[in-house]
């Protein structure tokens, strides 16, 4: 799959979505990402942008000191800013917020672009390569990019393709990651099945202890869920309820899957 084509396209769409905003006296709040306004989420998603640059160009050996945020090249002028401590920002969306982000998100696009994917450099993930921050990047830039037009009530499905291929990446990257920053509680044995209801995709999750093992969607399951790729990938990131899925099997099971794997 071409992440990076994917990612250039979600990103563009973002920052159109962000200039309707910023065209307002007060930003909207983001209903997808409780306390977060617009404005907020701008200077998250631009952040990480810039750590992922700075992790693929200046390859630390290490997560990237908090500390010492120089990496993010913030202007000298950040009057207006959104601040962490004072979320949700809803003052207006400063143009040089705008700015700041359109040009590290075009700074990432090329160095993904200049990169071999097999580069290795750091993650927090035991997959250590460029390609892996192209294909987390496509998806999450896919998933902020949603939430900002949901923002404006305008939100638009995520590519099919790149939907079924988040499903994939939630069960192999995601679901271990998060059950293990918020040590969450063994599986017993629990199976969900996913059905994309217009498209080839199919899958299995089989939680066993602290395994999350995924299958074909020809296993036998407790629960299934059937939407559109779109539909399934926004819930596995707690960006849609499971009744704008068809849900058949056991529903106490449903339920508890994000005690299985918690947002983060």
């Amino acid at each position: 799959m071409d992440y990076v084509s994917h990612f250039r396209r979600e990103v563009r769409a973002f920052e159109v979505a962000v200039r309707r905003a910023a065209g307002r006296e007060t930003v909207p709040l983001v209903p997808s990402c409780p306390g977060w306004s617009v404005s907020d989420l701008v200077l998250h998603l631009g952040s990480v942008h810039r750590v992922v640059t700075h992790v693929i160009r200046d390859r630390p050996s290490r997560v990237p000191d908090a500390t010492d945020l120089g990496f993010l090249r913030l202007p000298e002028d950040t009057d207006g800013w959104p601040a962490p401590e004072h979320q949700p920002n809803l003052g207006p969306v400063p143009p040089g917020l705008g700015d700041w982000f359109t040009a590290g998100a075009a700074e990432l696009a090329a160095l993904f672009t200049d990169r071999d994917p097999a580069e290795e450099v750091w993650t927090w993930s035991p997959e250590r390569s460029v390609g892996f921050w192209q294909r987390m990047q496509a998806i999450e830039a896919a998933v902020h990019r949603w939430d900002a037009e949901d923002a404006a009530g305008t939100a638009r499905p995520v590519d099919a393709a790149l939907a079924r291929d988040a499903v994939a990446q939630t069960f192999t990257v995601m679901a271990p990651a998060r059950r293990s920053w918020r040590q969450a509680p063994p599986g017993s044995g629990e199976r969900y099945r996913l059905r994309e209801s217009d498209g080839p995709g199919r899958w299995t999750a089989h939680f066993d202890g602290s395994q999350v093992l995924l299958g074909d969607g020809a296993d036998r399951y407790d629960v299934e869920l059937a939407g559109t790729a779109s539909d399934l990938m926004l819930f596995l990131w707690g960006r849609l309820p499971a009744d704008r899925l068809a849900v058949t099997g056991d529903r106490a099971v449903l339920d508890r899957y994000f005690t299985l794997v918690p947002p983060v």
